[in-house]
């Protein structure tokens, strides 16, 4: 597996290896996920050679990260190898079970932690694969039966097409991943084809009046139903949104199994912990502002997170780091991001994290930073030196929140106790 220490890899692997099958990968660097595949007993190499693909291998699978000139898939080639993409090799892992597939553009991650967590407490026993390590089992990967799963589902390049669920969970449809989807209309027909994938005995759990999601909906088979009317009890996550993520999560366990009774699903909700990088508490700085990380990259989630923290912490003087994740989609929602950093009381960008992208001269942090000036914000674009110094002149009454989908968190862990 070239790149193992992915979030859906590592999980896959871990599941491969449960199955019986001889699992090993590579990684570019050591992570927290490597080290928790060496610890299963799954062998990771750090770096990419051709000399780490042996022969009498079955099969290479590649995360969405490896492109087709790397080392390994080279070698896999030449060896005549069968490869197949980490979504591919998903939906064939999960194809003759029964799957319950969560996707949408924000709260995938928490409403399939929440889901895998009630039906593991009402003992259905559900394979899991998150896009984060759930602080409940601390795994990304919950071992369970080869006939049931629940599965974390990326709409970004159709992938959520590769699977076969028989109950898809859709959180919400709004533009994102713009290198991708030219328009919001080209990622509604992505979900709209994921929707009616769906057998007619299935369901379809989604807000039917959210944005988009009627369009979606036209013409489908299955069953809809809507989540919005689920009761959820008090939450430990904060925000309006984590509540939506329990009542789409409370919603899909009822129509997947309806003897689960109330009691568990009210029970496992209100201990719900969340994962890793979804509003984390990493501490406090030496001066005493208080320390939290979290993975959001797309304006809406950003905005609704700092405005969740502000209802949660009203005296505080809220701080962000932000680490924007991809030119394209920092240059298609600019405004949208420059709006939501000016809902913080000082904000610092950091330069752009391009992932799978070359640069792109028209748009950089300086550019988001003075925008959002513009719009009054109090923003400044600075490297990751200059914001861990600023950072740590924080006095006590300020919450910092490092923010994106890249490396920001190390940030976080360098400044915290």
């Amino acid at each position: 597996m070239v790149g193992i220490g992915g979030i859906g890899m590592s999980a896959l692997a871990q599941f491969l290896k449960s199955t019986g099958r001889r699992v090993e990968g590579s990684d570019r660097e050591a992570s927290p996920t490597t080290e928790l595949l060496e610890k299963t007993g799954i062998r990771v190499t750090i770096g990419h050679e051709q000399s780490i693909v042996p022969e009498g291998i079955d099969l290479l699978i590649y995360s969405d990260a490896i492109w087709s000139d790397n080392p390994e898939r080279i070698r896999a080639k030449a060896l005549k190898v069968p490869e197949l993409s980490y979504f591919e090799a998903l939906g064939e892992a999960t194809a003759d079970g029964k799957t319950l597939a969560v996707t949408g553009v924000h709260g995938k991650t928490t409403t399939t932690g929440m889901l895998a967590a009630i039906l593991k407490a009402a003992g259905k026993e559900p394979t899991a694969v998150v896009g984060s390590i759930v602080r409940d089992w601390g795994s990304n990967y919950l071992p369970g039966r080869e006939d049931l799963f629940v599965v974390e589902a990326c709409e970004y390049r159709d992938h959520v097409l590769k699977l076969t669920p028989h109950i898809l969970v859709i959180t919400n449809v709004e533009w994102d991943h713009t290198d991708y989807f030219p328009t919001v209309e080209a990622l509604v027909e992505t979900f709209k084809k994921a929707a009616h994938a769906v057998p007619k005995d299935g369901a379809i759990v989604c807000d039917p009046a959210g944005p988009h999601v009627a369009l979606a909906l036209s013409g489908v088979k299955a069953r809809i139903v809507d989540y919005t009317s689920a009761d959820v009890p008090t939450l430990e996550l904060l925000g309006e949104f984590n509540r939506d993520n329990a009542r789409a999560a409370a919603a899909a366990a009822r129509a997947a199994f309806p003897d689960i009774p109330d009691d568990t699903i009210t029970d496992t909700l209100q201990s719900f912990k969340g994962s890793w990088r979804r509003f984390e508490h990493k501490g406090e700085t030496p001066s005493g502002a208080l320390v939290y990380d979290d993975y959001a990259h797309h304006p809406t989630a950003m905005k609704k997170t700092i405005e969740a923290v502000r209802e949660k912490f009203p005296d505080k003087k809220v701080i962000v780091a932000f680490h924007p994740h991809l030119y394209s989609r920092t240059k298609s929602l600019m405004d949208e991001f420059a709006d939501a950093l000016c809902h913080a009381d000082k904000a610092y960008v950091a330069p752009i994290y391009p992932a799978r992208e070359a640069p792109d001269p028209c748009v950089s942090s300086e550019i988001l930073a003075e925008r959002a000036r513009k719009k009054g914000g109090d923003v400044a674009a600075l490297d990751f030196d200059a914001i861990r110094r600023e950072l740590l002149t924080e006095p006590p009454g300020s919450l910092i929140i490092t923010m994106g989908a890249g490396d920001i968190y190390k940030v976080a862990e360098q400044i915290a106790d």
